[in-house]
């Protein structure tokens, strides 16, 4: 699994001009299934983005979790993170795991997130999402699960 985190002051996801999904201050974190990615992963993935230390404290500007600031996730499920984009100008995305299996994933990643979290936001898994967002810093961090 791949994440792509970004801190933000604001962001949200639409589907048919509808919003879907929105946060204020927090992470909108993009999330990439790839083939042979499974549940065991979510658990550390889901420590992992909700213990980074990338909201101010006081003494340090990186010093804080979400966890401890009590903002927001929007979570965003995203294909094209398993694109391999090595060769030539069209990306191939052979690694990224078919719906079937992405999408109970993606789900028991929110669900776990839930599970931790009380201000959880999500797109709609398979539909054209228009994400908006206002970055923050900007602040972007990739971790793989």
């Amino acid at each position: 699994m791949k994440a792509l985190v970004q801190r933000v002051l604001q962001a949200e996801v639409r589907v048919d001009d509808a919003v879907v999904g929105a946060i204020g201050p927090g992470i909108l974190l993009f999330l990439g299934v790839e083939k042979g990615d499974g549940a065991e992963q979510i658990p550390r993935l889901v420590e992992r983005v909700l213990g980074l230390r990338i909201f101010p404290g006081p003494e340090k500007p990186l010093d804080r979790a979400l966890e401890a600031t009590e903002g927001g996730l929007l979570v965003v499920s995203q294909f094209t993170l398993a694109a391999d984009t090595r060769r030539g100008r069209r990306p191939s995305f052979s690694s990224a795991a078919p719906p079937e299996v992405a999408q109970p994933l993606y789900e028991t990643f929110l669900g776990t997130c839930r599970a931790r979290h009380p201000h959880i936001a999500s797109g709609r898994f398979g539909a054209d999402m228009k994400v908006a967002l206002v970055n923050d810093g900007p602040l972007t961090f990739w971790l793989e699960g």
